[in-house]
């Protein structure tokens, strides 16, 4: 009687364990599937930097250091590798397409030119993406980190090769958000 009473303890015991193994498994999938939400949308920016670099520098090729910098940091944010070089790069890029804009605001002629236009509002919706693909990063993150960090899960969770994962921020406040710039529709 006692040997099956102990049976079913270490049944259940084994049982637990596995599903608990199975939700820090899930966890770390949702991480993974985050993190790869953002990089879909930096790509998506990445794409779009040529073109609005082309038709910002139609009417602003003396800017050279600028067009020279947005390409260095459109190949940085392409290839960096984790969540701190991503979020980097990301942030550099930000600031440089803010730089960008306000070379814009200098020509009347561009900021009425229709491709420029649909650029910004393209880019404007690819930031509001990239920006919920960073909370839900973020918030995969703090759900396995949370569970990691939590009995009994902490007993389980290191010997079986899962660890906290950062979460994505950048060092500058000022370039958590998309750059603030304004420009007056035709017409309007």
């Amino acid at each position: 009687m006692i040997g099956w009473i102990v049976l079913g303890v270490v049944v259940l015991l084994l049982l637990y364990a596995i599903g608990l193994y199975n939700r820090l498994v899930r966890l770390r999938a949702l991480v993974k599937e985050g993190f790869s939400g953002i990089t879909v949308q930096l790509r998506r920016r990445a794409d779009l930097i040529p073109n609005l670099v082309e038709s910002v520098q139609g009417y602003a090729a003396h800017e050279r250091e600028v067009f020279e910098e947005v390409s260095r940091a459109r190949a940085a944010t392409v290839n960096a590798g984790g969540v701190e070089a991503t979020a980097q790069a990301d942030a550099q890029m930000t600031g440089l397409i803010g730089r960008l804009f306000a070379v814009a605001e200098a020509y009347p002629e561009l900021k009425a030119n229709t491709n420029f236009l649909q650029l910004q509002d393209q880019l404007a919706g690819i930031e509001g993406e990239l920006q919920s693909a960073r909370r839900y990063y973020n918030a995969t993150v703090r759900d396995l980190n949370s569970s990691i960090q939590s009995f009994p899960a902490v007993m389980v969770a290191a010997p079986l090769g899962f660890h906290e994962e950062p979460f994505y921020q950048d060092e500058d406040a000022a370039i958590q958000s998309a750059p603030k710039v304004s420009f007056p529709r035709p017409g309007a």
